[in-house]
Parts: C-alpha cells; structure tokens; sequence
C-alpha cells in the first residue's frame, strides 16, 4: 500500500491565506509516501511545507508560481501505475474531458492529475483515470469563486487505486471514495 497525496491551486497568499485549518490537521509527516501537485502553489514556503508533510514531492508548473523551474508536465510510476501530472492550464478546453484524455495518451499514463478549474473531478476514461483534487485552498479560479476546498488521498495497492475525496463542504470535511482497477500490469493505452 502506498498513500499518495494529489493537490494542487493553493493559491497563496493571493487567493487564499492558508489551507484550512481542518486540512492541515489531518496532513501530518510521515504518513504520505509521494505528494504531487499540479501547481500554483505560489510562493516557495508553500514548497517547503508540501516537503515537511513528505519529501517525495512532484509538482508542475501553474500560470502563477514564482518558481520557473518546475516542469509542465511530468510522469512517475508508482507501483504498478504510471500517473501523468500537468497543471491544466495548458490543456483546451479547460478541463475538457477529451482533451484531458489526449494529454493522458500523449504522456501514455494510467492515471493523469490536472488542476486549473478548481473543482473536483474524478472519471475513468479509455481504460484510465483522469483526477482533478480541486483547490487544496478553496481559491476562487476564472471559471467560478463558489469553490469548496478538496484534496484528493490515493491508496495504490498492486492493480487498484482507491481514490479518497476529502472536501471541505459548510465547514465539515466530506469524504468519498471512488475505487478503481487496473486489468493489466501495462500502460493502459
């Protein structure tokens, strides 16, 4: 079992203060394997917070963060899953499911992390998964300021990934589970 944290459009401090207080409570070190991130973080002491939660940090480049050297997209295994990363920004239509889809061929990924429209979405697609945790924060994006803060906890173990949803909705986190399975030990497309 390896737990990989997927968050990204914090936002800070332009948009958002700090993740919410409910939320760093529940992120503490030493229970994360990986984190990735797709971006717009902001500012490096969001980085440097991300790696005191785990030092396996990935993350991509959003349209704000200061720091240029992170990359626009990037690719990892884990396990038996190959995840794509992207921020989104690049991908159009905005969160366009078929465009997402070609990125996630294009990167050839079981699973493919994209932010940028600030809302939660989950879809298994052309025998894979594309994810998008939403803003850790609650950041208001271009597309609409009503935004619920969301992360997303994935359990990968051996061919299945559970995908765990924590939102935070009036105050109270929110959890929702999404289960998939991989049927072969090869990339998915």
């Amino acid at each position: 079992m390896v737990l990989v944290l997927a968050l990204g459009d914090l936002h800070i401090p332009h948009r958002a203060p700090d993740l919410p207080a409910k939320f760093k409570s529940m992120l503490v070190p030493g229970k994360i394997q990986h984190i990735i991130c797709t971006g717009n973080l902001c500012i490096k002491e969001v980085h440097d917070y991300l790696k005191t939660l785990c030092p396996d940090l990935h993350i991509t480049r959003g349209e704000y963060d200061e720091e240029t050297r992170y990359p626009e997209t990037k690719t990892l295994t884990i396990g038996q899953f190959k995840l794509g990363l992207c921020h989104g920004h690049q991908v159009i239509p905005w969160g366009d499911l078929d465009s997402l889809a070609m990125l996630q061929r294009q990167l050839d990924v079981d699973i493919l992390v994209t932010g940028h429209t600030h809302q939660f979405t989950a879809y298994k697609h052309e025998g894979g998964v594309v994810i998008n945790p939403g803003s850790a924060t609650g950041a208001y994006s271009s597309i609409t300021y009503d935004v619920n803060p969301s992360f997303v906890l994935m359990d990968i173990d051996g061919l299945r990934v559970v995908v765990y949803v924590y939102e935070l909705i009036d105050g109270e986190v929110k959890v929702d589970k999404i289960d998939f399975k991989k049927t072969t030990t090869t990339t998915a497309h």
